[in-house]
Formats: C-alpha cells, structure tokens, sequence
C-alpha cells in the first residue's frame, strides 16, 4: 500500500469529507484509511451525554513502548456560512495558483495532514520509532466540546495509555508558518447577571425600581479596577461585557428585569475558584452602592449564575518538549519562534491535566473566514518540521 506522505493530498481528502461539527462526515474514516499501511491500531470511540449531540472520536496508536508522543486535533470543522461566496467551493479542496481553499484547511485538517505526512516519511526513513506515537483526534472541538477530547483522554486513560509530551497542530502561527508556538493558554470563564426591579410607568419612577440602574453599577464594579496588570507569560486578564439585554421594546416603561453576559479571559494570578471569589466580592460591594439610585435603601437585588465549563489557565514548562519543537522549527525555517500564550482556548486544556503540551502548526489568518486557504508550500514546510521534531525528539 501506499505510504501518506504528501500532505496535499492527505489535505484534499480530508476537505472533501463534510465534517461540521458535531457530523463526522466521513473524515476519520478517511483519516484512518490514510494511516492503515503504516500499521497503526485504530479505534473510533463514541460518546454521548443528555442534550448533547453524540460525537464519534479516533484513537490511534504505532508501537507499544515509551516514550509515547501524542498528537491530537480535531476534523470537525465551523459551517462554511454562505457557500456562493466561497471562491472555490468550501468542500472540494481545490488548487488554484499555489493555494489549496477549504473549510478546515488550516484549521484544522491541515495540521493532521502534514503530521500524517510526516509519520509516513519518518517510517519510510526510520522504521518504527523508538517509543510509540498516537493520534487523538476528536470530532467535538468546534462544538461544545464534551463529547471530545475531554472524555476520549478519560477513555484512553482506563484503558492504561500515558503520554509523555503532547503536540497540538492548531494554526498557531499570526504571520508566516514558524514565528509562533503556544506554551500555555489564558483561562476562560464566562457569567452571567440578572438584576431584578419593578415594572412601571417612567413618568412614575417612584412607583417603580428600575433594574437598569443596578445592573450599570454593577457593570462598572466588573470592569473597574483591572484585574491586575498580567504576568512575566501572560498579558493582563480582560473581562469583556458581551450582551446587555432587558427585553424591553416600550421606551416608556420601565423594565422588570436586566440581563447582561460576560467573559474574562485570565492569567496565572488567577484560578477558576479565586476569579469567581473576586467577581462575587466586586458584584456585592457594589449592589450596596445607592449612586445611581437615590432613594432606594434596599440593595440591588441580582442573581450571578455561572455559565458553561470553565477553562483553567496553563502554561508548559517541559524545555525538552519545547527546545526541540524550536529547533525543529528554526532547522527548517529559519526562523526562531515566539513562545506565546495568546488566543483563545483549545484542546490542549484537556491534555494538560495528562502530559506536557504545546501547540504549533499553520498561518490561522483565514481560519473560520469564508475562502479559508493555505498556501501548499506551508503544508510541505509543516511536514518537515513535523519530520524533523520526529526525528530529534525519539533520538
């Protein structure tokens, strides 16, 4: 059988599987077609949970003995929104001067792609490794993100697999493919608050309790002071207002109910438990506050509900782990990489808890974007860096 070396056309299989979240669509059982001649063991774990969609998840693994290497990723893919906008249709996985379009192209079938590519060629030019390798693979990254790598790690874990260092092929890289590894994550925590007031008429606020009044004073108490002034690894943690609402279409009436949502993204001066102390702390001082509510003597009257899964902050320490994917990337670059904790979330939250993790692979400009692309040459250079890492960290 044929041996997966090429990313590209690794790349173009994987497109043309219609993968949105939480769909399987067809592409782990291409992903693992892909990997069968290179003798990997294959299971596709399903899981399930109440008023969740059911997600079906890949586990592979070549060889039996340590050191054992993760990596993990996800095929399932956003919507592609607007089909007829695309230049070139989102699954087809087309070529067009040097480019390869497609929803999930670098984000991020393009990263499993060149990593299959690359465990081809270094079987083809080594032989099994000298440890084992695995690949994590969930359909339920783009999605809630329970029915994933969360449990699939769990599932993996029973079973008796350890892992000794993790790589992540998300689209790391701002700028140019190598200026950029992620060594750590900002945590994520989201809330949400509901003041309670008295409907009534506004020519008669005396008869009423506008909760908007409240709810204003408590926004200002979340945003003022700042939560600190961030750390030597991590930019200063930010909490972002994202929705006010009081379901109110009358501009004379005065509403019974105020609702705003919020999300702060956090450094290592925080944990889940101490954010969500300091936010209580904050929210009660200023429900007492009467400023913007002269002569009310009762307190605001609000309920703070958390919201989802929180996600922990973390950074890797692991300078193998890390030295090698630098000198791997600067090898075939020539570039040195900024280790970064910028971004959003991903899976690698999860792997944390198992094994030391980083994240690098392609240029994420276009990632979630109408005519989501990445030039071929990137995917060729993301396979020999993937190939070098390889090589240099089973040496």
């Amino acid at each position: 059988m044929t041996l997966p070396i090429d990313p590209i056309a690794n790349l173009v299989a994987l497109v043309r599987c219609r993968s949105v979240t939480p769909a399987e669509g067809g592409a782990l059982s291409a992903l693992e077609a892909m990997v069968a001649p290179l003798g990997l063991s294959v299971e596709r774990p399903v899981f399930e949970a109440a008023g969740e969609a059911t997600v079906e998840n890949l586990y592979a693994r070549l060889g039996t003995e340590g050191p054992h290497l993760m990596f993990a990723g996800h095929t399932d893919v956003v919507p592609p929104g607007n089909e007829a906008s695309w230049t070139h249709p989102p699954f087809e996985g087309m070529i067009a001067d040097g480019v390869l379009y497609g929803r999930g192209a670098v984000d991020m079938k393009g990263g499993i792609a060149c990593f299959v590519a690359a465990l081809a060629r270094y079987v083809k030019k080594h032989g099994q490794p000298k440890g084992s390798v695995s690949l994590l693979i969930t359909g339920d990254e783009e999605g809630p993100a329970v029915n994933g790598t969360v449990k699939l790690l769990d599932w993996a874990a029973t079973k008796g697999e350890a892992w000794d260092a993790a790589l992540v092929g998300e689209p790391t890289c701002p700028n140019e493919l190598g200026d950029m590894i992620k060594i750590g994550r900002r945590g994520s925590l989201t809330g949400e608050v509901t003041v309670s007031g008295r409907q009534g008429h506004v020519a008669y606020p005396h008869l009423a309790d506008n909760p908007v009044r409240g709810l204003t004073m408590l926004a200002a108490a979340l945003m003022n002071p700042p939560l600190d002034n961030g750390t030597p690894q991590f930019p200063a943690t930010n909490l972002e207002i994202t929705s006010i609402d009081v379901g109110n279409p009358a501009s004379n009436v005065i509403p019974a109910q105020a609702k705003l949502v919020f999300n702060i993204r956090f450094n290592d001066t925080w944990t889940v438990e101490t954010l969500k102390a300091e936010i209580e702390k904050r929210l009660n001082a200023a429900a007492q506050d009467k400023t913007l509510r002269p002569g009310r003597d009762n307190p605001v009257e609000f309920q703070l509900l958390w919201k989802g899964v929180p996600c922990q902050v973390f950074v890797t320490h692991d300078e193998k782990l890390i030295n090698t994917l630098s000198s791997s990337i600067a090898a075939v670059t020539s570039k040195t990489p900024e280790l970064s904790t910028t971004g959003g979330t991903s899976d690698a939250r999860f792997i944390k808890n198992y094994c030391p993790v980083v994240e690098f692979g392609l240029v994420g400009q276009t990632m979630h974007m109408v005519d989501e692309r990445v030039a071929v040459s990137d995917l060729e250079l993301l396979t020999q860096v993937y190939l070098r890492f390889l090589e240099d960290w089973f040496a």
